[in-house]
């Protein structure tokens, strides 16, 4: 089912967001941290620390580099070496790779389900389809891989939606204007104000596991992806 909050025009292009819209993030992000964290754990220097020490180097970090939180790949690589610097562990260059390489495989350890597959395929037979996040995942690990048109990532294509970096690139990429990519996503907070601000069609597919600030509407809403099914008639 589908709910319509304004009615929307013809569209050329789909976009995705990916963690928690078409998979549920929450159980990868958990073991990609543990494997970061089971690394580290190994390294004495860090072991001896109490509390999060993890979340103090992300922070830390940040503060000092307020504009990595648009990349947050370059963001965790670099608060990882920096704590590990800040601890002056030895070979701290090799030891922030190899745990970031821990937690980046099991990052893409995903497997989407198949119904999820064949929906993005039945849409590109219509449309573009294609892929914009602000995560960290790598498509090309997993069974998303052939299934976009284009893939765009905060950070190595521009700033973290709800900014229109992205969408603005999309457009120049695929040559259609704002009007013609309608965006799916799981947050309000980003993937809807994101899409609202660039002048593009949201689909807010309802996710109540976070509260948000975003207080505007989405121009679709929906509680299933399947219900995206409608736009193949």
């Amino acid at each position: 089912m589908m709910r319509f909050n304004r009615a929307i025009s013809a569209v050329k292009v789909i976009s995705f967001d990916l963690d928690d819209t078409l998979y549920d993030n929450r159980p990868i992000i958990k073991n990609a941290i543990k494997a970061q964290q089971d690394y580290l754990a190994a390294i004495p220097e860090w072991a001896a620390q109490s509390g999060d020490f993890w979340r103090t180097c992300r922070n830390g970090y940040a503060l000092e580099n307020p504009e990595i939180i648009n990349d947050v790949t370059l963001w965790r690589q670099k608060a990882l070496l920096w704590g590990l610097e800040t601890l002056k562990v030895e070979n701290a260059a090799f030891h922030a790779a190899q745990a970031y390489n821990a937690f980046a495989k099991a990052r893409s350890d995903i497997e989407v389900a198949p119904e999820v597959i064949d929906l993005l395929a039945a849409l590109r037979k219509k449309y573009k389809v294609i892929a914009i996040t602000n995560g960290n995942v790598d498509v090309s690990q997993f069974n998303l891989k052939d299934s976009f048109d284009l893939v765009l990532q905060a950070g190595p294509h521009g700033n973290a939606k709800p900014a229109s970096d992205m969408f603005d690139l999309a457009c120049q990429q695929l040559g259609v204007s704002q009007n013609e990519i309608l965006h799916v996503g799981d947050s309000l907070d980003s993937d809807v104000q994101g899409a609202n601000n660039a002048g593009c069609y949201s689909v807010w597919l309802e996710n109540t596991f976070v509260p948000y600030r975003y207080k505007g509407l989405a121009d679709i809403e929906i509680i299933d992806i399947f219900a995206l099914k409608s736009l193949l008639v």
